[in-house]
């Protein structure tokens, strides 16, 4: 009887016809299982016991403004870090690599988390698990696209995780390998199965003529990045020499009446 209590008082949604505006969102709102011991999850999932019970939360890497340890019993990373474009997370992979690599190794299960589960702590996952496999920064996104939809830095991210990718992957995964040289796990392959999922749902999506507005295309490249610089520099390029223009240009000179229409003040002699 307990057990269907609660099964009542904790429904299944039904599975819906657009799967990327349901069940897909529904799983977005709770802790996504990426690879075994790692999971991203948002400020409420990290609060939230049931699920750190269900998903034997053991490590928690809490990265946001006003990061802290909330559970006693569990091991913590706190960063202090802002969800702008220009916020530096490279300085924090390594350690985050260690803490969540040495976790698993352990028998731990991490969550990963920022306030929304959508930009830095996806940015933090995706950096342990580029350095764990072969797989390059925008691939490596799309796997965790595949486990968690929502997923999505902010360009300022994604442009840090390509530039990790070309000036400094290598030495990392050459480093984590020497300080544990043992590594059971099999990422790349289950990164390349989501991989898979991401692009089937995708193609799954797109052919879906949903009633709802669909919501913005990821950013998963640095077109629209660039076009959107372009367009700024042009637009403030216009202003400066609308306000140079308007400083050289000459006063204007009030306009003359004519002639004919100008009365005739002179006075005549009697």
């Amino acid at each position: 009887m307990l057990r269907k209590t609660s099964n009542l008082l904790h429904p299944k949604p039904p599975i819906p016809l657009y799967p990327k505006l349901g069940w897909s969102l529904y799983q977005d709102l709770l802790v996504s299982k990426v690879v075994p011991g790692l999971y991203i999850g948002n400020f409420r999932d990290s609060k939230d016991l049931e699920q750190l019970r269900e998903n034997k939360i053991t490590h928690i890497l809490s990265i946001h403004d006003n990061a802290r340890k909330i559970h006693k019993n569990k091991e913590y990373l706190c960063i202090l870090a802002s969800d702008s474009p220009g916020q530096n997370l490279t300085q924090y992979f390594s350690s985050c690599n260690d803490f969540i690599h040495s976790a698993r190794l352990n028998g731990g299960n991490v969550l990963v988390h920022c306030l929304a589960g959508v930009s830095r702590s996806v940015t933090i996952s995706v950096a342990y698990l580029m350095s764990v496999t072969g797989l390059n920064w925008r691939e490596t996104l799309n796997a965790v696209r595949g486990a968690r939809n929502v997923a999505n830095p902010n360009f300022g991210f994604q442009r840090q995780l390509h530039d990790f990718e070309v000036e400094r992957l290598a030495d990392e995964r050459r480093r984590l390998k020497e300080k544990y040289p043992y590594n059971p796990f099999t990422d790349e392959e289950d990164c390349r199965k989501l991989v898979l999922v991401y692009h089937n749902s995708s193609r799954l999506a797109d052919q879906c003529e949903a009633p709802y507005p669909q919501r913005r295309p990821p950013l998963s490249s640095f077109s629209h990045i660039n076009r959107l610089q372009s367009r700024r520099s042009s637009s403030k390029d216009r202003s400066s020499s609308t306000s140079s223009s308007r400083t050289q240009s000459p006063a204007r000179q009030p306009r003359s009446q004519s002639k004919d229409r100008t009365p005739d003040m002179t006075t005549r002699p009697p």
